[in-house]
């Protein structure tokens, strides 16, 4: 990460809760000096508390970034004070959901930097995926900046226009929650089949884990892994062929379940 502009102009971050606090730790153990950070939270942790970064100060005059991590509630709130560093040099950089960058500009002007990021939950251990979307006034190395923070808590992606936002979030923001549900579905399922629960559950976590970690590490598609694990009239054709069926398998359930969060993150940011 270049950190020589950040370090000099400093960076504000809005807010430090979950979200927040594993992009903060990922900077900091990338070389940022806390001393660069400004937080506010108006309640922080202990280990927010801890890290020596400038907590609810007073803040730099002319900031390398603004990065907005408050809950979409508290936007209203919390924008107005930062008014002051709109129309300038300073990139406001947004991981809130549903909030589009026409809000932001209309609260802090029509020639402010702007870009808006979806990130997900598993960020929290360095493994999320980010999708950015810049306004037309966002430069270049404003955005390189943005993608550069956004990496230290995983990989990421930009997008060709705003409106693929309801998408990613019914991909990837929305999406590890439906993993999660296929890890308590895939143990109960164990669980019928007469195994222990907590051996059942370690079995669901350990394989959907360890297939998402092989799915990015393999040079194959997953079409090609799954087929790799796939003996002719095998056990898991057998899983698969109810799992795959095209009416009432997983390709029609996943299509509608993505189709329904994209929707809802429609619908939010047409209030």
């Amino acid at each position: 990460m270049n950190m020589t502009e950040l370090a000099n102009r400093g960076l504000v971050l809005l807010g430090c809760g979950k979200m927040g606090s594993a992009m903060l730790e990922g900077w900091l153990k990338g070389g940022l000096p806390a001393g660069s950070v400004w937080v506010n939270d108006p309640n922080p942790s202990d280990w927010l508390t801890a890290q020596g970064v400038n907590l609810n100060a007073t803040l730099p005059e002319d900031p390398a970034i603004v990065l907005i991590a408050v809950k979409p509630q508290m936007m209203q709130d919390a924008l107005p004070t930062l008014k002051s560093y709109g129309n300038g040099s300073t990139l406001f950089l947004s991981v809130a959901a549903g909030i589009g960058i026409a809000t932001y500009a209309s609260l802090l002007g029509d020639k402010t930097p702007i870009i808006r990021a979806m990130p997900n939950t598993p960020a929290a251990v360095g493994r999320g995926i980010t999708a950015l979307i810049a306004n037309s006034i966002a430069s270049e190395e404003q955005m390189a900046m943005a993608e550069d923070l956004l990496q230290a808590v995983g990989q990421t992606v930009r997008l060709d226009a705003e409106a693929q936002m309801d998408a990613v979030t019914g991909v990837s923001g929305s999406g590890p929650a439906y993993v999660f549900h296929m890890i308590e579905c895939l143990a109960a399922a164990g669980e019928a089949q007469g195994l222990a629960p907590d051996l059942a559950m370690t079995l669901a976590k350990a394989t959907v884990a360890g297939a998402g970690a092989l799915a990015e590490a393999a040079d194959e598609p997953p079409a090609q892994l799954r087929k790799n694990v796939t003996s002719p009239n095998g056990t898991t054709q057998a899983g698969l062929e109810v799992l795959m069926d095209t009416t009432k398998g997983l390709p029609p359930l996943m299509k509608d379940t993505v189709a329904a969060a994209a929707d809802r993150s429609r619908a939010l940011a047409n209030g």
